[in-house]
């Protein structure tokens, strides 16, 4: 009797487990949406090859000079709302086998990802933050958006871990924008190779010169800090003194960057702002 009770208790057990894994598992695959298109290996391209003037032409429209996006403008505009899905097609263009240069690839990718993010945005536009779609069980903005390349999908999850975060340059947090007021601001053109390292370099600066992301208390020997720098850490450097000696060269004044590179001195951080990265307002610079 003993043994029977303990095998239907197993038994029990074994169909909770599996109900469970069935409820983890199956909303992934019946919630992602994907994007893009398959293309034939013969029209497939170096990531060289890929144009992204498409992409710059709707930044330039729709993102003002403080990075914010008029994603209602956007969205009321479905000729545009297409062009960046043609846009998102070509990326799927790349055969990511290929030949390219690291400023192409990271180029590329960091696009992929804002464009990615924006397109997700606009397809749950109104919103008031991406927060808002990241359910554990449901859909998942950040997994279940996905975009084909090659013979491949990839998540923006995928695409910020698993492959810009792994190109060994730590600049990419201030360039990839996750639709929050709290991210980088989001550039009004595209990247490209060949001023890659300038723009990376200015968006350090635009970021740290910002005092939600960056603040400094010389007398109390004090750095606030993004939470960005909190959560990719280890992408700046091993240590505290190490993250404060890599962002050094882009902060606002002389001050801020000795307190920074002498290493005595206190780091907090700031409260992240989850809010979208809309433009509230009429836009008047453009």
């Amino acid at each position: 009797m003993r043994h029977r009770r303990r095998r239907s208790l197993v038994a029990v057990l074994v169909i909770i487990i599996a109900v469970a894994v069935i409820v983890a598992v199956i909303p992934r695959f019946v919630n992602r949406v994907i994007l893009g298109r398959h293309w034939p290996t013969a029209e497939q391209v170096s990531i060289e090859r890929i144009e992204h003037d498409g992409w710059g032409r709707l930044l330039e429209t729709y993102v003002s000079n403080k990075g914010e996006v008029d994603y209602a403008a956007w969205k009321a505009k479905p000729v545009d709302v297409r062009a960046l899905d043609d846009y998102l097609a070509e990326l799927g263009r790349a055969d990511t086998a290929l030949p390219a240069s690291h400023e192409a690839v990271l180029a590329y990718w960091i696009n992929a990802y804002n464009a990615l993010t924006v397109r997700g945005i606009l397809r749950e536009y109104p919103t008031t933050s991406i927060r808002n779609h990241t359910r554990w069980f449901g859909y998942h903005i950040w997994r279940d958006f996905q975009l084909i390349v090659g013979e491949d999908r990839h998540s923006l999850e995928g695409i910020e871990h698993q492959i810009l975060r792994s190109m060994g340059e730590p600049r990419i947090h201030f360039a990839i924008v996750c639709a929050s007021a709290g991210c980088p601001p989001l550039r009004d053109e595209a990247y490209v190779a060949e001023r890659l390292e300038q723009q990376l370099a200015e968006n350090a600066r635009e970021f740290l010169r910002r005092p939600g992301n960056f603040r400094a208390d010389a007398a109390a020997r004090r750095i606030y800090l993004s939470q960005i720098l909190q959560l990719f850490a280890g992408d700046f450097g091993p240590d505290q003194s190490a993250i404060l000696r890599a962002i050094a060269p882009y902060l606002p004044d002389d001050e801020s960057r000795q307190l920074a590179i002498s290493g005595r001195v206190v780091v907090s951080y700031l409260e992240y702002d989850w809010s979208l990265n809309e433009q509230r307002a009429a836009r008047t610079d453009r």
